[in-house]
């Protein structure tokens, strides 16, 4: 739990362009909520819905790429939403961040509809192996919330031809291909690999309420350049450093 500002540190995304408080134990942001924000296929003037919002680094990087966005984070950690409030006020970024279990969201909320869902859901299983023994970096990484769950939460709240975005590991694959069955359309999936040659360990995934386009499956999205790690300075490939350090759209290829 942060209790105060003195438990968190202050950490710059996008090259500096954003400076995020997050815990300084626990669960902290990489650069998976930057890769799904640089993914998210958003236009000055929609709304965006992000569930399991954090700290609200893929909201806030989301808000610095694409200027008049209407966006709304729901978190269910009162101490990690209110980071994300203080993150939106000092970057002065629009967010509306409201502190609730998805599963129990205001009747407000579940009255609205959103061009854009965006969610980075908890990786792990909570009903297999062991947590971390930090509350919120357990709740960050398996949650209480089925990943099936997640989805449908998510699809419910789709405007007609909204997008559902979302950054999960690939052994759920599966679980979110069959979650979304007969709920969305228009599905791809863009594996992403360390390097080339390489297993892809995560995807991004793409789908639209009321699309109609078969399932694609697109080449992996690689992050570094070489066959392995051979220096201490960094080696990702040009698009994804445009992603992380400049905060470029990263979209789905064609």
């Amino acid at each position: 739990m942060v209790r105060s500002i003195l438990d968190a540190t202050k950490d710059a995304f996008l090259g500096g362009r954003l400076d995020i408080w997050q815990p300084r134990l626990g669960y902290r942001a990489g650069v998976d909520p930057v890769l799904l924000a640089a993914s998210v296929p958003a236009k000055p003037g929609q709304t965006v819905l992000e569930l399991g919002c954090g700290v609200g680094v893929a909201a806030l990087c989301l808000a610095t790429r694409v200027d008049g966005l209407t966006l709304t984070g729901v978190e269910m950690q009162a101490d990690y939403a209110d980071l994300a409030r203080r993150n939106a006020i000092e970057n002065d970024l629009p967010f509306d961040v409201i502190t609730a279990d998805l599963r129990q969201l205001p009747t407000g909320l579940r009255q609205q509809r959103f061009d854009h869902v965006i969610m980075n859901p908890p990786y792990f299983d909570q009903s297999k192996g062991s947590g971390s023994n930090d509350g919120g970096r357990n709740i960050a990484l398996r949650g209480e919330t089925n990943l099936s769950d997640w989805i449908d939460i998510g699809t419910r709240r789709l405007a007609p031809k909204g997008y559902l975005t979302l950054i999960q590991r690939m052994e759920r694959l599966p679980e979110t291909l069959s979650s979304l069955t007969g709920r969305l359309g228009s599905l791809t999936v863009r594996p992403i690999a360390g390097r080339s040659g390489k297993a892809p360990d995560r995807f991004l995934l793409q789908a639209r309420q009321g699309g109609r386009a078969s399932f694609r499956m697109t080449a992996p999205l690689i992050m570094h350049e070489g066959a392995a790690h051979l220096t201490d300075s960094e080696s990702y490939r040009s698009d994804v450093a445009d992603s992380l350090r400049n905060g470029a759209a990263l979209p789905f290829p064609a």
